[in-house]
């Protein structure tokens, strides 16, 4: 039996909106998800019916503002309050037995997190899926995406918008960047508020959680992609809860499940060119319901990480995560001074420089920004594309291993030690790693950027950069993938990523508000004063197998 829009106040009177698909075996466990796009979204609906049909109940809320709910939708905001009060009342219906689990993807996985911190009694574990960090840790420049205007603009008002209707690309590339919201047509207060509210406001306080983790005793399945544009929220919060949350039931009831997908994960077996199997598509909702059924249980799964290696294409089970015979290993930065484009000197050695070498050098133009290959939408930014092209240009330095003779794993942590000068007060510095292949192909593995005005965390900014070598270190993330005999690693340097990064406008203080802009010439050291490298964690075949 489904039962359409049921109204549930909310504290302040304001009734949301729900679809409540009940199962037919009596009072059972029930599923809570809440979500901005509209809870009729067909493939949200078939994972409802799925859930139903295993003997779970599945409650598909509107949030705030949204869909059929009243209410003025103003982003993650109200959801902590919202969640505890939908909580509440899934428990005392006659159709559930009193055992709440909540569910869902990117929105719909942060509120999640924002609600547990409230600790809402029923409340028995949660899944997960492609959850958000905290601010500015998916984003470490510290100001919004430019497509996260796109975002804002699809969930103005309470159905999603046609973005087809504006020339997105236009709107990312106009100035001043508080405007963007103007270019699309709409005035969106909460873009201007995300824009000049800078790390430390009171603005963004609402949005942490990461770091109270250790305040939750709560069991958590945490599911991502390798090529998830947020991945590194799920790593974290396995982190933290494995290791911090308050008690050993909710310790060794964490899971992770880390697949070869995108945002969307699970949806299809290819990716570019990329083929990974028919296998590489899971059963997922039983993945889950299994999971759900152990912790009401009280029972321990063999596993806590269900990982697939890319290249070998399997999945592998793991009783722990990270593992703990992962090998880190180094490739230097090598050249002699004109790594500039795939075709000049750059080198990635494992030999450790034991002399110096010439800097290589280029310069970074804001309005000629190195672009980032993928759509003009918030929904995917970047994936297992193929670079070549942009590695012509002379902003950006490649640096390129000898074709390997044996297979390496990658398999684990990804990060980024370099050594570098700028002559603007504040600048980029980007990093991406890719697998190049013996047809010249060369596909994005990871990347990062590091903003110097905070290149020690959004907690410290730095007022003026110029003309200073300094240590920077950039996490790449995390990757589970095999480079395979005769195929290349390459790490590039530049300084833009437009438009999944706003550009920096290499002037000092706030950017914003204005047009201004600067050419930054920008150094990068090597040798054996400034060992600049590439750390990777490595597992052989054997240890997985």
């Amino acid at each position: 039996m489904i039962k359409f829009d049921q109204r549930v106040r909310m504290n302040d009177g304001v009734e949301l909106s729900c679809d409540v698909y009940i199962t037919s075996t009596g009072p059972a466990p029930t599923i809570l998800f809440r979500t901005p796009y509209g809870k009729e979204d067909t493939e949200r609906v078939e994972s409802a019916l799925e859930f139903q049909r295993k003997g779970f109940n599945f409650v598909s809320c509107d949030v705030r503002g949204r869909g059929d709910s009243e209410g003025k939708f103003i982003p993650y905001m109200n959801e902590g309050a919202d969640g505890v009060t939908l909580i509440e009342w899934c428990s005392k219906q006659p159709w559930c037995d009193g055992n709440v689990f909540t569910w869902g993807a990117s929105y719909s996985a942060r509120v999640q997190w924002l609600t547990a911190l409230r600790k809402p009694e029923a409340l028995k574990g949660m899944i997960s899926i492609v959850s958000p960090s905290d601010p500015f840790v998916e984003n470490p420049t510290c100001t919004p995406s430019p497509t996260y205007i796109s975002w804002l603009f699809s969930i103005s008002g309470h159905v999603m918008q046609n973005m087809n209707l504006v020339d997105m690309k236009a709107v990312y590339e106009s100035l001043p960047f508080i405007k963007l919201d103007e270019k699309t047509g709409r005035n969106i207060p909460f873009w201007k508020e995300m824009v000049k509210n800078e790390p430390g406001s009171s603005f963004w306080n609402p949005l942490f959680y990461q770091k109270k983790l250790n305040t939750l005793d709560l069991p958590v399945m945490h599911i991502s992609g390798w090529y998830d544009d947020e991945q590194i929220g799920t790593f974290i919060n396995y982190k933290g809860m494995k290791e911090a949350s308050m008690s050993s039931f909710s310790r060794d009831s964490q899971k992770i499940i880390i697949g070869p997908w995108p945002h969307g994960v699970n949806r299809t077996e290819i990716l570019g060119r990329l083929n990974f199997g028919k296998d590489s598509i899971l059963d997922l909702v039983s993945e889950e319901c299994k999971w759900i059924e152990n912790i009401i249980s009280k029972r321990s799964e063999d596993s806590q990480a269900k990982i697939f290696i890319m290249g070998i294409n399997r999945w592998f089970d793991f009783k722990q995560w990270p593992l703990d015979n992962v090998d880190t290993i180094e490739y230097f930065l090598r050249s002699q001074g004109s790594a500039n484009g795939k075709y000049g000197d750059g080198v990635l050695s494992m030999i450790k420089p034991d002399y110096k070498e010439r800097d290589d050098s280029f310069s970074y133009d804001p309005m000629k920004p190195v672009p980032y290959l993928g759509t003009d939408s918030f929904s995917q930014m970047g994936g297992p594309d193929d670079y070549s092209e942009i590695e012509k240009r002379k902003d950006v330095l490649v640096y390129t291993t000898e074709p390997f003779e044996k297979e390496l794993i990658i398999l684990g942590k990804v990060s980024a030690h370099l050594f570098v000068e700028t002559s603007a007060p504040d600048t980029d510095v980007t990093v991406k790693l890719l697998d190049v292949w013996p047809d010249g192909y060369a596909q994005r593995l990871l990347d990062n950027i590091c903003r110097l005005s905070y290149r020690d965390g959004p907690e410290v900014r730095y007022e003026h950069s110029e003309n200073r070598k300094m240590h920077i270190e950039l996490d790449l993330w995390n990757t589970g993938h095999l480079v395979k005999p005769e195929h290349s690693l390459r790490v590039e340097i530049s300084s833009s990523a437009f438009p999944k990064y706003a550009r920096n406008q290499n002037i000092s203080g706030i950017q914003w508000n204005t047009e201004k802009f600067a050419v930054a010439h920008q150094k990068v050291y090597h040798g054996i004063d400034f060992p600049s490298r590439l750390c990777l964690s490595t597992i052989k075949r054997e240890s997985v197998m």
